[in-house]
């Protein structure tokens, strides 16, 4: 891998042959796993400016019509977050000179309190070619990577690594965005300043249409738009409070638009009122699951439900194939296509196609059901198979969960060939997060498209699919638990270790399944403390569980005002589930007691509330049922500093290994939805912000 420093520039075509698409990420980490930042990209004409406002992108206009640009959103790495972005560097526009890649911190927050930062290059293979490591990126809030640049014909990276203290307002109105300085900020009369560090948001697309009410929130008849105002046109305004709660703005009049755009639909949680006479009638569904009885059915209807869907839901394929370094163009999909390998040809399970512009980038697909795992020597074979022929990759599908650093198959990569191959995996529980995200929270062209995911969903869902996602702990569980309950698991067992990465997956499928039904992001928190190997941090965390018989994670939801702690307990049997936030910065402890017991009105009565102090022995704590009557027995005794509070829920766990109703994976979901949803749904901001007054 190609290492740079600051000011420094290499050309891609001097370090990959295969550069039609690149895969930029922006990576960093906390020592509190709370640290976060957007990424923006800007589009910059002959004028070093943006030629249109249409040509900043960032998280609320995340995509380029003419699929050049594309944020595919973070994801958990060994050390922190790491924020994703394809180019398809053949779809960039002649007037595009040069391609900014940015990121920004909202509220006080400031770059220097990341670790790690740095930015890394790859290509469509996959494969990295560049790193641009920054050690100090100063008290700013928003900050210059690098950017991509022609020259003639050739692209070229230059390491920038330029912050901005005036934040992402500051940068994009450097490079010509067209900001309203007096724009109000919603829900105050404050407007956006220099020294305003808010985060921006667009309205490049109108409210989401519920179809089956047949409501759409626009403008009323009566009030046409202004004649000056053009299709498309970035409006942006300051929304901190909006952007923390993960909602879009509301609109105003200043930010209404003609409503010239295509019209995105989501489907409502619950469908129409079904005319069934009663329970036991099936609804007739589009993808039936009634008559699949073996593994090879399920691998074989499973295929062709999500390639069809693939092919014909434009922005559902390109929401899965976009990381793997496909262009965006036409996508067909094929099953079952036999090809020449030996004496007898290779089946494999699907085929993915996808032209744009007269080129042609295909991937072959491997699809596992029902638990069952990845053969090695079956995807060797079609990696060779795809090598000779020129296909750019192979993409495997499981219920299993890839975690960092550690394959689920070991494949021999031939580094003589010239024609690179990509080795790709996603598992089901992914694919219904995709599809849940669209059809929930982020939309789709049309309602047909809307009804197409919904089906597909319903069908990856179903008992019968095998589609379910992780849902083994494997075979050293019991061992592992029996080994814990008579003290004769020692440290450097292997077992143990097979248990933690099970747990690591687990906790990554949770944090899917969460995140596609809140529409926010879900990550699981890596502390940088912990260091940046993989491999060594999940031996460290087999020897804990040896001593301590614990395994321990943490979910970063945005919205929320800190992080959700799990820790399962195998010497006891119990999952816990916590969050810990700080005290408001103004007002009186009984306030702020007074106002936490208020907000959970409605959390279960044996939640337990603790009161964090400045003291090693901490603070007063009590059930909620206890302290509703009254909550001054959160006030510590003896003038302690009130420095936060933590909530606590305790649950039984499964005993099994598996995801039946008494299964410990069940279990884990369980809890933390239902923490989620009884808690920590109320606490969406944290009690009270600085400069904002406490709650009466």
């Amino acid at each position: 891998m190609h290492e740079m420093v600051k000011g420094a520039n290499v050309a891609l075509a001097s370090l990959s042959d295969n550069i039609g698409s690149v895969l930029v990420s922006l990576e960093w980490a906390s020592q509190s796993g709370e640290g976060d930042a957007d990424v923006s990209v800007l589009l910059l004409g002959e004028s070093g400016r943006v030629r249109t406002d249409a040509d900043f992108y960032f998280y609320n206009n995340p995509v380029a019509a003419d699929g050049s640009v594309e944020l595919l959103g973070k994801k958990p790495t060994g050390e922190g977050s790491e924020d994703r972005i394809v180019f398809d560097l053949t779809a960039v526009q002649p007037g595009v000179e040069r391609i900014v890649v940015a990121a920004s911190r909202y509220g006080e927050a400031r770059f220097d309190e990341l670790d790690g930062l740095q930015v890394k290059l790859a290509d469509a293979a996959g494969e990295d070619l560049l790193r641009f490591p920054i050690d100090d990126p100063g008290s700013v809030s928003a900050f210059i990577f690098g950017e991509l640049y022609r020259r003639q014909e050739d692209w070229k990276f230059r390491a920038v690594g330029q912050g901005y203290d005036t934040g992402l307002a500051g940068l994009a109105t450097d490079f010509g965005v067209d900001i309203d300085d007096d724009a109000p900020v919603h829900g105050s009369g404050e407007s956006l300043g220099d020294g305003d560090d808010a985060l921006l948001a667009a309205t490049f697309e109108p409210p989401a249409v519920d179809v089956f009410a047949g409501r759409e929130p626009d403008r009323p008849a009566e009030a046409p738009a202004p004649a000056d105002e053009t299709p498309g046109q970035a409006v942006l305004e300051a929304i901190p409070a909006q952007r923390d709660s993960g909602r879009p703005p509301a609109p105003t009049a200043r930010t209404r638009r003609p409503r010239t755009a295509k019209k995105k639909v989501t489907l409502p949680r619950k469908g129409k009122k079904t005319l069934a006479e009663n329970d036991s009638w099936n609804e007739a569904r589009l993808f039936p699951v009634s008559a699949v009885k073996s593994d090879r059915d399920r691998e074989t209807r499973a295929t062709s439900v999500l390639l069809s869907v693939m092919s014909q839901v434009p922005e559902f394929g390109r929401r899965l194939t976009a990381a793997f370094g496909a262009p965006a163009g036409r996508m067909d999909t094929f099953t079952e296509v036999a090809l020449p390998h030996g004496d007898s040809p290779r089946r494999p399970d699907g085929v993915i196609r996808i032209e744009r512009a007269g080129k042609l980038w295909t991937a072959l697909v491997e699809t596992k059901t029902n638990g069952n795992p990845l053969k090695a020597e079956q995807v060797q074979a079609y990696m060779d198979i795809a090598a000779r022929r020129g296909y750019e990759a192979v993409i495997t599908l499981s219920n299993d969960v890839i975690l960092e650093g550690s394959p689920l198959v070991d494949v021999r990569i031939d580094k003589r060939r010239k024609h690179k191959v990509a080795l790709w995996h996603l598992s089901w529980a992914e694919v219904a997060h995709q599809a849940q995200m669209l059809i929930r929270h982020e939309g789709v062209g049309n309602s047909a498209h809307a009804w197409l995911l919904q089906e597909l969903l319903h069908y990856l869902q179903h008992d019968n699919s095998g589609c379910h996602g992780f849902q083994n702990m494997g075979a050293a569980w019991v061992p592992v638990r029996n080994g814990i309950d008579d003290e004769t698991l020692c440290q450097g067992d292997a077992r143990a270790l097979e248990v933690v990465e099970s747990w690591e997956r687990l906790v990554r499928q949770v944090c899917l399944g969460l995140g596609g039904e809140l529409g926010q992001k879900v990550l699981p928190v890596r502390r940088a403390a912990r260091g940046s190997d993989p491999g060594r941090r999940r031996v460290l965390m087999a020897d804990q569980l040896c001593l301590q018989g614990r395994l321990q994670a943490e979910l970063r939801i945005d919205g929320t005002p800190g992080v959700l702690a799990l820790g399962a307990d195998l010497r006891t049997g119990k999952l816990r589930t916590s969050i810990e936030f700080p005290a408001p910065a103004e007002g009186y402890p009984l306030t702020w007691a007074k106002r936490l017991i208020r907000k959970l009105a409605d959390a279960p009565a044996d939640l337990h509330i603790e009161t964090l102090t400045d003291t090693e022995t901490g603070g007063p704590r009590g059930t909620l049922e206890r302290l509703r009557p009254e909550p001054g027995d959160l006030i510590p005794k003896g003038g302690a500093q009130i420095t936060g509070f933590r909530l606590s829920l305790l649950k039984s766990m499964g005993s099994s290994r598996g995801n039946a109703e008494s299964g410990f994976i069940r279990s884990v979901d369980d809890a933390v939805h239902r923490f989620y949803s009884t808690v920590v749904i109320h606490l969406d901001r944290p009690l009270a912000r600085k400069g904002e007054p406490a709650a009466a």
